[in-house]
């Protein structure tokens, strides 16, 4: 089975400013949220229906979970957006890992995406992380989007990876990237890049 895509932004630095559309605000994780976590992430990923118990044991009871890392994009105090601020280890203090960005399809068109992904990279850059990485699958064009945009650069992790990156580019006429893909080792202290390539 092919890996996921990895994603690297390779500092924190000059992030845009966050800009929510009226009638939306952001706010990090509070107790009873665990519902609208899985009921989000079910929305937006499609699959099993997820239930507060499965926000349990995939992100809250998990030892690198932090509550003011999980945020939420609410509409009139409901959430309906969420992006995890994740650690791909306990003692991980430089690379920090977005994870399970979603929103309810009855929101899409909003961005909301990228404003959530934004208070991610926002929390990481605050806490003194160097850099941010992610995982995403090919056809996720919408969360690919947001991800460039945001200043993610594509990193191979496995030899497929380079095709499958010039096909989706092409898809959604994005210029080539191979100057800033061979850069991102360049760029990272050697540490860095093992844990990104890994």
């Amino acid at each position: 089975m092919a890996r996921q895509l990895r994603m690297v932004r390779p500092n924190l630095d000059d992030l845009p400013k966050l800009e929510l559309p009226d009638g939306y605000s952001i706010r990090s994780y509070q107790e009873g949220d665990d519902v609208h976590w899985a009921n989000i992430i079910s929305d937006s990923f499609g699959g099993r229906e997820r239930t507060a118990q499965d926000t349990h044991n995939e992100i809250t009871s998990r030892d690198v979970f932090v509550p003011d890392g999980l945020f939420f994009v609410t509409y009139q105090d409901k959430p309906v957006g969420t992006a995890c601020a994740w650690r791909q280890s306990v003692n991980e203090t430089d690379v920090g890992y977005v994870h399970m960005v979603g929103v309810l399809g009855e929101h899409t068109g909003q961005k909301l995406g990228k404003w959530v992904s934004l208070a991610v990279l926002y929390y990481f850059r605050d806490h003194g992380f160097s850099c941010s990485m992610l995982d995403t699958d090919d056809f996720r064009i919408p969360a690919i989007k947001t991800y460039l945009n945001l200043g993610f650069v594509p990193v191979y992790v496995e030899i497929t990876q380079p095709k499958r990156w010039e096909t989706i580019l092409k898809q959604i006429e994005f210029p080539p990237m191979t100057t800033q893909i061979v850069q991102v080792p360049e760029i990272l202290p050697s540490e860095l890049w093992v844990k990104v390539s890994q």
